[in-house]
């Protein structure tokens, strides 16, 4: 006759083992779906092996179905499928393709070469928090940042699927900026008379006309959008009896997949915007100018979304040059906006809901209101740069 099974909420005998510095507790557990399940821990000694064993038993839960996880798992391994989930969300528009290309490219400089091939059940704290200064020390507190986002998204992932019983990233060090290699550049915005002198130049710039920089640079100041979110500005959005654009998301070209538009960077991405009187001129001479009822305000020549990059590098920086305003970016419009809209008194609320922002303090998202459209910011930008003349894509002041 066979061995009766174990009851229903029962495990079996405790069988440890020494693993060099580390114990293993385990046993056969059976779960109240009359599964049999073999569940172990690790620990510096036998009997706290024991009792997270214990532990973990008496807050078991069932694996998924296809679940192939444990504490032998390699690092590896589990950031593989940590990326893949990633994936699945945005294809579901849950994330940012952009911002998988940039795990994806750090995971495999940064991290793999450190982590890849330890055991989840190997892992430290120590062992992270050494990935994740040694980024700093050698590049940027930016990128070590983000290596420390790589790591907890693969640890909490771990801990979801039963590798680890709890996320250790949690545990890594503060990351100074001081100690980095790389300082970050301290951003500065243009002064009102700065905005004016190089709003002058892109009029008189043959080629900066001829590149479709004027108007751009000008929805620009009157928006304070990102790159990528002013070009994929369609004249759909464009409500010129309201005075209003409505800003839909951002465009990005993600590995593998081209040029594609997600719902922006933040979930204020997708928004209504008042536009400063100059710059509804602008945008109707515009389309008159261009007969354009649809497609991006801002088109190739094709008439299709513009790369970034290409305006950046083929025609913005270019004209920096010839002007004379080298460290001027289209990312220092948009600090510029913000440093206006301050100056000209507005609250950092209302600069939030222009910007995007999702929350510049927790103060100011409890007890102040959100989601409200306030042409506040709109005529602080007519004060401040009204005598900026509107031009359209041909260059002439209208």
């Amino acid at each position: 006759m066979g061995r009766p099974p174990l009851s229903v909420g029962t495990y079996g005998k405790v069988l440890t083992k020494k693993y060099g510095s580390q114990y293993r507790a385990r046993c056969r557990y059976r779960h109240y779906d009359g599964k049999v399940y073999e569940v172990e821990r690790y620990a510096p000694s036998e009997a706290k092996a024991e009792d997270r064993l214990k532990t973990a038993i008496r807050d078991f839960m069932a694996p998924a179905a296809g679940d192939e996880f444990n504490g032998n798992t390699k690092f590896a391994v589990l950031a593989a499928a940590w990326m893949a989930e990633l994936e699945r969300l945005a294809d579901r528009g849950v994330g940012s393709w952009g911002t998988i290309d940039t795990y994806r490219s750090r995971l495999q400089t940064a991290v793999q070469p450190s982590l890849g091939e330890l055991r989840a059940r190997e892992l430290t704290a120590m062992a992270l928090d050494r990935v994740v200064q040694d980024v700093r020390d050698k590049s940027s507190a930016s990128s070590a940042k983000t290596v420390r986002a790589i790591i907890s998204g693969v640890c909490a992932f771990a801990v979801r699927h039963g590798a680890l019983e709890r996320n250790i990233s949690r545990d890594i060090g503060r990351i100074d900026s001081r100690q980095a290699r790389n300082k970050p550049s301290q951003s500065r915005s243009l002064e009102s008379t700065e905005v004016f002198t190089l709003l002058d130049k892109l009029d008189v710039d043959e080629q900066a006309v001829a590149d479709d920089l004027p108007d751009l640079v000008r929805f620009f100041l009157a928006t304070g959008e990102r790159t990528g979110e002013a070009l994929a500005a369609h004249w759909e959005h464009f409500d010129p009896a309201k005075k209003m654009i409505n800003m839909q998301g951002n465009v990005i070209r993600a590995r593998g997949r081209g040029k594609i538009l997600n719902e922006g960077k933040t979930a204020n991405s997708v928004r209504p915007i008042p536009l400063p009187e100059w710059c509804v001129v602008m945008l109707i001479d515009r389309q008159a100018l261009l007969g354009a009822t649809a497609g991006p305000i801002f088109a190739s020549s094709t008439g299709t979304i513009r790369e970034a990059s290409n305006v950046r590098n083929r025609a913005w920086k270019p004209f920096l040059k010839r002007a004379g305003f080298e460290w001027v970016t289209f990312r220092t419009f948009r600090k510029t906006v913000a440093t206006l809209l301050d100056e000209a008194g507005l609250t950092a609320r209302q600069i939030a809901d222009l910007l995007g922002h999702a929350r510049p303090s927790m103060t100011q998202d409890v007890y102040m209101g959100r989601g409200t459209v306030s042409r506040g910011t709109a005529d602080a930008l007519d004060r401040v740069l009204s005598s900026a003349p509107p031009v359209t894509s041909s260059g002439k002041t209208t």
